[in-house]
């Protein structure tokens, strides 16, 4: 019997898989970044291009869940006092930015002749950057964290919020659109307050003790279904209200930043966050309309160069002037000068609301894409520009921010001995982060005081979101001598330049670490065994001297036996355990012996 033909979905994922495959690695080797890599990938196998695929606007359905779990891992990373922290950028400089670049947009368009409603709504489209693109730019170059990485999300999240009110006023501009009465509007602003409630609510009282109830069945895809369900449903929540998904997500995941699960959540999502996000750019370069593109090539190269100026310009400018460096400034505005995925949703809504022709609505999309298209060159300018310039002296190079200054510890394992080693590194004013792998004793710890999450060690995806790739040194304090040599061989291979301190559980287990080129291990009971030895002496009437010289002596061939042992086996060296320490005279017998 002849085999079925395959489903029509199974052919596009090939051709989806091969495009990404083929382009991705190219864009990334030119220094373009993954992102233009999707987009040309899509530009290439699109309808408009080699037509292996049909319209985009299916797949972008799909692919916009990218979008909204770009934002709910971007939630987990900010706690909320960090965000309160933000407010400044937030609301005052991402408003600024958005009046500013959207009414001078605004301007252009209506002195071209187009009318009031076309022109308000390209305006302020244009005015919002891309949150997908942005964060994914920073991301790769590995400065979402730096000074000008957060004052670029600053802005990128008020133009988020930002998408509501204009939303907002595309109904109003379309009057037979939404709320028309004063009392239809009372409901939908009271069924929006609801909404955010219930999911701060959701996320404040329910999320945590349904994660504690399920991470105690140790079933791995039981977490990841979990975590989805809280990223998926908040954004649904925000959506069936009429507010953006990533909105929804968004808060959704800065209400779980405290939670002890926030770096195995950002794991387990991180796959799906990534390839979704790739579906996102490809299917953004499938839109992108060759034949209108080349017959109004003209209209729109001054479209992509009009926006990328004055977008630039007013970034430059507001970063600027509110405190930022000369070279931060630049870096904010060679990093969002693009318009946005929100661009398209809003163009979208102008099209269904009747006042923003199909061809016009093409046009702006194929600026919206160019300007992404043109971003990451326009990054690389600016790095050369900066290359050149250090070169030549005129610019030193100088700290950005201290916010990383201070070495990080990473402690695995926070029972009765991890807890100790916290309490003497913070004691220092060090930074600590900790995992754990029981609920029970991750609470008691929180209940003390201390930020403990849940994480498997035997996972390099957990360790990574946990801090190990910028942790100075990590200190391993689990109990379990299989787990810690899997987490060893992890971390030596993905973050080799974190010093590695290790808890030994008894000599067999010392020898073990020895040989595996820890930096440094000590057994769970050596020291304690020692300080009770000396205390039993001094009881037994020893002097104190003597006890020193004891300890000295004992050290010293504990030290010498753990090389015999490692280079002849378990029982050599025994003779050093019989030993008795030789007395030696005290100082002031031999001052009296002098003076004699």
């Amino acid at each position: 019997m002849a085999a079925e033909g395959a489903p029509p979905f199974f052919t596009e994922s090939i051709i989806f898989l091969a495009a990404t495959v083929v382009a991705v690695p190219i864009a990334k080797r030119l220094g373009l970044g993954s992102v233009v890599g999707y987009l040309a990938a899509g530009a290439a196998i699109g309808p408009f291009g080699l037509g292996f695929l049909g319209s985009g606007e299916d797949v972008l359905h799909v692919a916009e869940l990218g979008v909204v779990l770009l934002l709910f891992v971007i939630g987990l990373e900010l706690d909320p006092q960090k965000l309160w922290k933000m407010k400044r950028d937030i609301f005052g400089l991402g408003t600024a930015q958005v009046l500013l670049t959207g009414a001078t947009l605004y301007s252009i368009g209506h002195f071209l002749g187009y009318s009031t409603k076309l022109s308000l709504v390209a305006g302020f489209g244009l005015a919002l950057s891309s949150t997908a693109f942005a964060l994914q730019i920073l991301q790769e170059r590995g400065q979402l964290s730096s000074a000008y990485g957060q004052r670029a999300f600053g802005i990128l999240l008020l133009q988020d919020i930002a998408i509501v009110p204009l939303l907002a006023m595309v109904a109003l501009l379309a009057p037979n659109e939404g709320p028309s009465t004063g009392s239809e509007v009372a409901v939908e602003v009271a069924t929006i307050v609801g909404a955010i409630g219930a999911v701060i609510l959701a996320g404040r009282f329910l999320a945590s003790p349904l994660f504690s109830f399920l991470a105690a069945s140790r079933a791995r895809e039981i977490m990841l279904t979990a975590a989805l369900l809280v990223a998926l449903g908040s954004a649904g929540i925000m959506h069936a209200v009429g507010l953006s998904m990533a909105l929804g997500a968004f808060l959704a995941g800065v209400l779980l930043a405290e939670s002890s699960f926030r770096h195995t959540l950002e794991a387990d999502i991180e796959p799906f966050r990534s390839l979704l996000m790739g579906l996102f750019f490809v299917a953004v370069g499938m839109s992108l309309d060759f034949s209108i593109l080349t017959e109004n090539l003209g209209l729109v190269a001054a479209g992509v160069l009009i926006v990328m100026l004055v977008k630039g310009v007013f970034l430059w400018a507001l970063t600027r002037g509110s405190g930022s460096s000369n070279s931060d400034a630049f870096r904010v505005a060679v990093t969002l000068p693009q318009g946005g995925e929100f661009a398209f949703v809003l163009f979208t809504a102008a099209i269904s609301a009747g006042f923003l022709p199909y061809k016009t609505a093409n046009l702006l999309n194929s600026i919206v894409i160019l300007t992404m298209l043109m971003t990451p060159l326009a990054c690389l300018a600016l790095d050369w520009i900066a290359a050149r310039l250090k070169k030549s002296g005129v610019e030193n190079p100088a700290i950005e921010t201290f916010e990383e200054a201070t070495p990080t510890v990473l402690v695995i394992g926070f029972g009765r001995f991890g807890m100790m080693v916290g309490q003497i590194l913070t004691s220092e004013g060090l930074e600590v982060r900790a995992i754990d792998n029981r609920p029970d004793r991750i609470a008691y710890a929180r209940k003390l005081g201390y930020k403990v999450y849940y994480g498997d060690a035997t996972r390099s995806d957990v360790l990574a979101a946990a801090g190990a790739g910028k942790a100075a040194l990590v200190a391993m304090c689990i109990e379990n001598d299989r787990v810690m040599s899997q987490s060893i061989d992890l971390i030596r291979g993905n973050f080799p330049n974190a010093l590695v301190f290790c808890r030994a559980t008894d000599r067999a287990h010392a020898l073990e670490l020895t040989q595996k080129g820890v930096d440094y291990q000590i057994r769970e009971t050596f020291e304690s065994s020692i300080a009770f030895g000396k205390a039993a002496l001094e009881s037994l009437g020893t002097p104190i001297d003597r006890i020193a010289q004891i300890e000295e002596d004992v050290r010293i061939r504990d030290e010498e036996r753990l090389a015999l042992q490692l280079e002849e086996g378990m029982f050599a060296g025994a003779d050093r355990l019989h030993a008795v320490t030789p007395r030696r005279r005290s100082t002031d017998a031999v001052s009296d012996d002098k003076s004699d």
